[in-house]
Order: C-alpha cells, then structure tokens, then sequence
C-alpha cells in the first residue's frame, strides 16, 4: 500500500518511477509530465518513490534551549504541579517562557497530563469580589510523634497574604489571641473575618439565635475592640470558607505529608519559611503571576490610607 502524499506534490509514485526508469533528457521529461524541472531532476537522482520526511527529526522548540526544557520536565516529575502552578514557579527562571510554550514542551516529552489521581479544578464559583482586608481563618491539626499540633491559619481574600501560630489547643482564647496578632501582623486594617463555627471562633449554636449571629463569644469581643465585622460560614457547608482550607491544605502537602521531621520545633520552622516563601516569592495565577507581597505593595500605592504601616518594612531584613 503506497503512503500518504505530500500535500503539495505534483507527481504520484507512477510517474517518479517513469521519471526514474526514462533514459530521455530532464527538459523533455518536464514538457511531457509539465512538470519543473527541477522537480524532474531531484527525483531522478532518488532511487525510492516516497516523499522524504520534512522539518526536524526530532521535535524542539524555537523558544527554549535543551538545559530549559529539561529543567522544567524535571520539575514537573518532581512536583505533580498543574501547568499554571509550574509557569508561575519558573517564570522568573525562564524570562521567556510563555504559557503556550510550556504546554508544548510537556507535551513533546509526554507528560503534559497529571495523573488521575492528583487533585482536580473544583467546579465551585468564586467568591465575591471585595477590597483588601477581608481576611479567612480557619485551624487544623499536625500529628506528630511526639504529639499534636494545632495550626492557627489567616489568608486574606484579595492579597492571598498568609499569617500562621501554633498553639496545643483551639480553644477560644486561643482563637482570641491569634486575632489579636493578625491585626498586629497584617499591614493595613482589616474589616471582615470570616471563620467556621468551631469552639475557637463562635458560640455553640444553642446559645446563638440565628445562625451567624454571636453574642459574648471572645473572638466577637476582639473583633468588636478593632471595628472587625465577624462572618460565620454556613453550618454544614465548610467550603464557604475554602481559601483557609485550601491553604491548610497546601501547608500540609509541601511539609508533613513530604518530610519527616525529629521534633515539632523542626516542623514548625520549616513551615513558618514555607509560609514566608509563600507570602515574598509565590507567583499565584489568581494574582495575575505577582506575589502576595508585590499585590499588598500595589495596593500601597493606589489607597496608602487603609495602611497602618509602609508594607515594605514586612521584609525579611533590617526591619524585622
């Protein structure tokens, strides 16, 4: 069965072996088939009748070296990330790589869908949109060896700026201290929290007469002191308050769930520099590829006045 075609060619296989088997002059041989000839001349030195093959042999990119697209097959292998998390993580690393380049590179070396098993897109919608200060908290548990952990938790909405503490319970006057440091911690003022109705943030329902409303709760008593608004998640519905879980959830999966650590002051401080890593050098796509930081600093110099002190003096430095 003869192969497929070129999409330009002029002749079939038939008349390339007439062209190859006639004894008569390329010019002639041109005006009988009206063909160029040089396209007469270039097949009468071949000895098959099949198109060569066209381009490079080997698929490369026209934008990335060979050292770049190993670089980034290598960090997906290692990392599982989805494809706008690797472009924001190497965008820095490769000034020229563009989110089109990076699909095709994972695509030439097969590996540009995760796994079944990795975590999929939620399907849920957005929140609504709000200015800079609408702040999540939420706390989950680190198992240790040597026992357990509490892990207090505050993102806010806009600049996704990530404030954590350990504590030995989630008490409420745990809760209540922890609020107390993220209005010292956060640069400008915040005007909403929103949290879940666990023991650390809200009244048992039976004390409550509605289901968002909190009465001489600790937690409500400091928010009160800082003009704070305080919002309850729906009962049963833990993903209203879904940016502290995902990011408990992120915490947990770049630490514990891929180190083993010798005592909880290890633990703990390998997680308070994942969470400054996050803050200062993690590019999130929802930010359109800046930082947290680079998202608090823009947001400095359009409104300076909802700011309590100049966010430059957050870096790790002379100022800390």
């Amino acid at each position: 069965m003869a192969g497929l075609l070129h999409g330009s060619a002029r002749t079939t296989p038939r008349i390339r072996a007439e062209l190859q088997a006639s004894k008569e002059s390329t010019r002639s041989l041109a005006e009988q088939y009206g063909l160029n000839p040089k396209t007469v001349a270039k097949w009468r030195k071949r000895t098959t009748t099949d198109d060569a093959p066209m381009g490079p042999h080997v698929p490369r990119s026209s934008i990335l070296t060979p050292a770049e697209e190993a670089m980034i097959v290598e960090f997906r292998r290692r990392t599982l990330l989805p494809l706008d998390d690797v472009m924001g993580c190497l965008m820095e690393a490769i000034p020229k790589l563009t989110r089109s380049a990076l699909h095709r590179c994972l695509q030439r070396h097969g590996i540009s869908r995760l796994p079944d098993d990795t975590e999929k897109a939620s399907k849920r919608g957005r929140f609504a949109e709000t200015k800079i200060g609408y702040v999540h908290i939420d706390s989950c548990e680190f198992r240790h060896a040597e026992g357990r952990l509490v892990m207090f938790l505050a993102i806010d909405r806009v600049s996704k700026f990530t404030y954590v503490e350990f504590c030995n319970k989630a008490g409420k006057m745990n809760g209540a201290a922890f609020l107390r440091n993220v209005v010292q911690a956060f640069p400008y003022k915040i005007h909403t929290v929103l949290t879940d109705n666990g023991m650390a943030f809200a009244d048992l329902p039976k004390y409550r007469s509605g289901s968002t409303e909190c009465f001489n709760h600790i937690f409500d008593r400091v928010c009160g002191e800082h003009a704070i608004e305080h919002r309850l998640t729906k009962r049963y519905h833990p993903w209203t308050n879904g940016q502290a879980e995902r990011m408990n959830r992120t915490v947990k999966d770049a630490t514990v769930k891929a180190f083993h650590y010798e005592d909880l002051e290890s633990l703990k401080a390998h997680v308070l520099a994942f969470v400054t890593a996050y803050n200062f050098a993690k590019h999130l796509k929802a930010l359109r590829w800046r930082t947290p930081f680079q998202a608090i600093c823009d947001a400095w110099t359009k409104d300076p006045s909802i700011f309590k002190i100049n966010p430059h003096h957050l870096i790790p430095g002379p100022h800390t």
